[in-house]
């Protein structure tokens, strides 16, 4: 079981967390328990790591970890107030430590990558033991693991690390045994590298701590627990009567997940899949609510379209030029030159006449990509690089739109009907996506119209 930031925000959120645990303790489950650092505590760190090799003094050094130390000790108190001393003291010893981190970073002028993650886990080495204090005030035995005590062995990239598959044997070992007598509280979003240092997972990488855990340990259910009832239709933001999906394919939560849908890590179904374990998402604050099952083949409906989502923060670069025509290696340059500057392509589209080809990144990346490209114009490999900042990307995501003729047709007449200009498609061979580019102020209108079209809201056809 993984608990997320806003389910740990608070002693009440933790003391519900307690009683979810403890009747499926009390039912004899054996359970591990993944958690993430306290909501807004990770942003929190990051934004001091960037500040502090620039900064004029170190003034903001202390009140951070004042604040710090207070939100976690209130915590304790009203979660498990008889362990205030001996979980406290672990919190003061970590807290401590991360101030002389801090101190040396504004020091040295420098934050390299390694240091980096290290700082941001320092969320869930303060909470963790607030958790297993916890359960120890309910009589339940808990032991704390970060996620390299608990077997995590990951590549040695910081900030963007993935699991090794040595992973699985190193958390059968160290996890396992402690599932017979405990439960093991294990710190999400961080594991280490072969030498030993701590490496990240990424954002929102305790969903992938815990399937990681899942497969090393064999789980039969890895579940998911949020601040919402589970995987919906579409933004509830966006779309106000989006439903609750029951069931979902671990394709159709992948397509989602990359494609910006907030629920799971965009990697955290792999490790599952590759055990074919059972994934749930169900909601902290409303644990009656079934959530959404999420197994290999999904539950079999009339759907042909499960779900839309869309990402308004993308940008879209087009490279022209004639001398791309018939021309072996250009694609390879173009992505060689991307992949080399870290620019993540979340889309591509190419004309037959490979005149052009279209790619959608994420904003953030957009001037290093168009820098980067530059040098293909000078090289004569392309003619010009353009961009446009005013698109987002929508994705209509169903497995059951494999085979199923007029799809794509309905999709793109719908859009045409209510005067959505379609500016780019791109569509995997899996079938289970059909992405589109748009003009930003045509994108929550999009997906109103196509959540309208396949009728998303209704449970009748499930």
């Amino acid at each position: 079981m993984k608990f997320g930031g806003t389910s740990v925000a608070d002693a009440l959120c933790i003391r519900q967390v307690v009683d979810i645990l403890e009747q499926h303790y009390k039912n004899g489950d054996k359970l591990a328990v993944v958690v993430s650092a306290q909501r807004g505590v990770t942003d929190q760190l990051i934004e001091i790591t960037g500040k502090l090799p620039t900064a004029k003094d170190d003034s903001i050094i202390v009140p951070l970890i004042q604040a710090l130390g207070k939100r976690h000790m209130t915590a304790l108190e009203g979660a498990a107030p008889d362990y205030v001393a001996e979980a406290g003291a672990v919190i003061e010893e970590r807290l401590i430590c991360l101030q002389n981190i801090l101190f040396a970073v504004y020091n040295l002028r420098e934050l390299t990558p390694r240091s980096k993650d290290y700082i941001i886990s320092f969320g869930e080495r303060l909470l963790a033991p607030v958790i297993s204090a916890a359960l120890h005030q309910r009589g339940i035995p808990s032991t704390v693991l970060d996620g390299c005590e608990a077997g995590i062995l990951t590549t040695p990239r910081h900030g963007e690390s993935t699991a090794l598959f040595e992973s699985d044997e190193r958390i059968k070992k160290r996890v396992g045994p402690l599932l017979e007598k405990e439960i093991p509280v294990i710190m999400g979003f961080m594991g280490c590298s072969a030498s030993g240092t701590v490496t990240t997972l990424g954002r929102s990488g305790s969903d992938y701590s815990a399937s990681i855990l899942g497969a090393g340990i064999d789980a039969d259910e890895i579940w998911i627990w949020t601040d919402v009832d589970g995987i919906m239709t579409c933004d509830p933001r966006v779309i106000n009567d989006a439903r609750v999906m029951g069931s979902l394919s671990y394709s159709e939560v992948m397509e989602l997940s990359y494609f910006g849908a907030k629920v799971m890590h965009p990697r955290s179904i792999e490790p599952a899949m590759r055990k074919n374990i059972l994934v749930r998402v169900k909601n902290t604050f409303n644990p009656s609510h079934q959530g959404t099952v999420i197994v290999r083949n999904g539950q079999r409906d009339n759907r042909v379209v499960k779900a839309l989502t869309y990402i308004d923060k993308v940008a879209a670069i087009n490279i022209n030029g004639a001398q791309m025509i018939g021309r072996p290696g250009v694609a390879k340059a173009i992505f060689t030159i991307l992949a080399e500057h870290e620019v993540n392509v979340m889309m591509i589209s190419q004309g037959s006449s490979e005149a052009n080809i279209s790619l959608i990144v994420d904003e953030e990346h957009l001037n290093i990509a168009v820098q980067a490209l530059s040098n293909l114009v000078k090289q004569g490999v392309v003619r010009e690089v353009t961009h446009n900042h005013n698109v987002c990307a929508v994705a209509v995501v169903g497995a059951g739109m494999a085979g199923a003729p007029g799809t794509g047709g309905r999709i793109f007449t719908a859009l045409g009907k209510n005067c959505v200009n379609v500016m780019m498609i791109s569509q995997g061979s899996s079938e289970a996506n059909i992405s589109f580019v748009v003009n930003q102020k045509d994108g929550a209108r999009a997906v109103r119209v196509l959540h309208d079209e396949f009728r998303l809201s209704e449970e009748s056809d499930e």
